[in-house]
């Protein structure tokens, strides 16, 4: 079999089966391990797939800029946007991340709700200007401009003096092994403090995120309390999310 036919193969295995086992598919193939490794990293190197120990996951396909992002899904992220709207209580103290989805979020709150949102982002601050009744808390730092979202050790210093009641993540990547997921570092670190900071941590995920990976991991999934993502996924999808112990929501 050509290199590009076993790498054809990989892909294919793990848009089917959301997993690869480098032992059992060399085995499969009559290669060696040391091959389809070779064939991991490459891809990887491409972008295609996420490396983890003993083989790989699907890669996040949610790593386009967020003008891209904005483009992708529009009417799905609303529906998501407008059932997370939904969990926020009047008073309440909530921390928004940066991200498409939850622009959506903030577009479909109340016209009356009166709460304080803490933002670490422009885009859902420039947002909340249409809401008379929300206070608005920006974090200033350094701009990550693929989320457009402010990152660094100003930021990290703001966040560690709030305590919300919500965080409602973003994340490139939620999966049942390699938990929630994204791809930059830096903003790994800033969504763990504010996960830390709030009494509950809620993660919008539309359904690529699901079953994918991201080289940087921000929490296992046990960590964040509930997952809200659309409603006609099938429960075989659905099934190890709920085995991890997190309470679905179904936009």
């Amino acid at each position: 079999m050509l290199t590009s036919e076993r790498k054809a193969l990989i892909q294919q295995v793990l848009r089917q089966e959301g997993r690869l086992v480098a032992k059992d598919f060399s085995q499969k193939l009559g290669v060696s391990e040391d091959t389809i490794r070779r064939d991991l990293r490459e891809l990887a190197g491409e972008g295609l797939l996420q490396r983890v120990h003993g083989g790989a996951l699907p890669a996040s396909s949610a790593v386009a800029d967020f003008a891209a992002r904005e483009q992708v899904g529009s009417s799905v992220k609303a529906r998501l946007g407008q059932a997370a709207a939904r969990m926020i209580q009047p008073g309440q103290v909530v921390f928004l991340d940066g991200g498409t989805t939850n622009v959506q979020l903030a577009r479909h709150l109340p016209q009356n709700l009166k709460a304080v949102v803490v933002t670490h982002s422009p885009s859902i601050a420039v947002e909340l200007v249409r809401h008379p009744h929300v206070e608005v808390e920006l974090i200033g730092g350094r701009l990550f401009k693929h989320s457009i979202v402010a990152v660094g050790a100003t930021s990290a210093e703001a966040i560690s003096r709030i305590r919300a009641d919500l965080f409602f993540m973003g994340a490139t990547g939620i999966h049942p092994e390699t938990g929630v997921t994204t791809g930059d570092r830096e903003e790994a670190a800033i969504k763990r403090l504010i996960a830390r900071q709030s009494a509950e941590t809620i993660v919008l995920a539309t359904r690529e995120k699901l079953g994918a990976a991201s080289p940087y991991q921000i929490m296992p999934l046990s960590d964040a309390g509930t997952l809200v993502t659309v409603s006609d996924l099938g429960e075989e999808v659905l099934a190890p999310f709920r085995a991890s112990g997190l309470t679905l929501v179904e936009a």
